[in-house]
Parts: C-alpha cells; sequence; structure tokens
C-alpha cells in the first residue's frame, strides 16, 4: 500500500471512527491471493465492546462503499481492536495500562518485565518484580529510551481489592 493510499483512507475513515467515539489506531492493506483485505484496528480509552466494532464496521463500510477509496475490484473489510498483547505506542496507550504489566527489549538482548505505576508526558514509572527472593525496585523509563512495548499478559495476578478484604478479614478475626 502506497503512503498516499494510506493517508487518503486515514483521512476519510478516521474521522468517521472518532465520530462513534472510537480511535482509529491502524489501517493495513493486504494481498491475499487475488483479494485485498482492509485491516481497520480501533480501540478507545475505556476499550471497545462487539457492539461499538460492528457499528463502526458498519459506518466505514458505507462510507468506503461511496467513494473509490480502495479502487477497483474485491476487497474484504476487516475491524477488530488491538488484542491482549496490544504494543503501546502513544501516550494515552502507556496511560490506559498503568497498574497493569508491560514488556520491553533492552539493549543486551533481554526483556523487562515490569508493573507500569503511572505515567506522565515524560515517562513511566514502573515496577521491577525481585529475582530469588528480592524485593521489587521502582524504575523511571523515559519514552525516548523505549523502542517497543507490549502489554503483558497476566493470568494469574491476584485481584489487589481481592488482597485489601482478605487483609481487613485478617485483622477483624
Amino acid at each position: 500500500m502506497s503512503t498516499t493510499q494510506s493517508e487518503r483512507l486515514r483521512e476519510l475513515l478516521e474521522p468517521l471512527v472518532g465520530s462513534q467515539g472510537l480511535d482509529l489506531e491502524e489501517i493495513a492493506v493486504e494481498s491475499v491471493g487475488r483479494k485485498r483485505v482492509l485491516r481497520v484496528v480501533v480501540d478507545s480509552d475505556t476499550g471497545a465492546d462487539l457492539d461499538q466494532v460492528a457499528d463502526v464496521s458498519r459506518a466505514l463500510s458505507a462510507k468506503l462503499d461511496e467513494t473509490d477509496a480502495m479502487g477497483e475490484g474485491e476487497y474484504t473489510l476487516e475491524v477488530g481492536t488491538p488484542g491482549a498483547e496490544r504494543e503501546l505506542k502513544e501516550h494515552r496507550h502507556y496511560a490506559g495500562a498503568v497498574g497493569g504489566g508491560v514488556t520491553y527489549p533492552r539493549a543486551d538482548g533481554g526483556e523487562l518485565v515490569a508493573r507500569i505505576l503511572a505515567a506522565d508526558d515524560e515517562g513511566l514509572d514502573l515496577e521491577v518484580p525481585g529475582v530469588k527472593g528480592r524485593k521489587a525496585t521502582a524504575r523511571r523509563l523515559a519514552y525516548g529510551d523505549i523502542a517497543k512495548a507490549r502489554v503483558q499478559v497476566e493470568f494469574n495476578r491476584k485481584n489487589q481489592n481481592a488482597d485489601d478484604a482478605e487483609n481487613e478479614n485478617e485483622e477483624e478475626a
């Protein structure tokens, strides 16, 4: 896809996505055999539910049908959300991930896994888990030092509110 087509699609679709209360995260046109697939990724600070994705998909389809933005020939429109292990690219992505885990590659080839404690205009306050029984440590990371970061999915993280309630019950006993 040429940059011109990408820019044109973004200019056409972004206002429509915004009118639905969502942010346009990505646009990609891929060739699959003789067909083309237009993939549109949408999200918001509070996430996007299935009904919102369906609504925006119908609106985008109607808009694309009335223009020649995709040119001649068949294409498939796919509208979705970033997914569980989304890449963090913009400040609002980091702000939305506060409290959750994040991974990013280190210069030495390793990977840092940490919890985002806060996100401001300059960077992140992280809690890096301790290794081999050591306590977790705080670390400040500037956005400029982050080449790539991804949400870390946590399947067995205890709910902080449940821990607080459990501690209160123990104190009462």
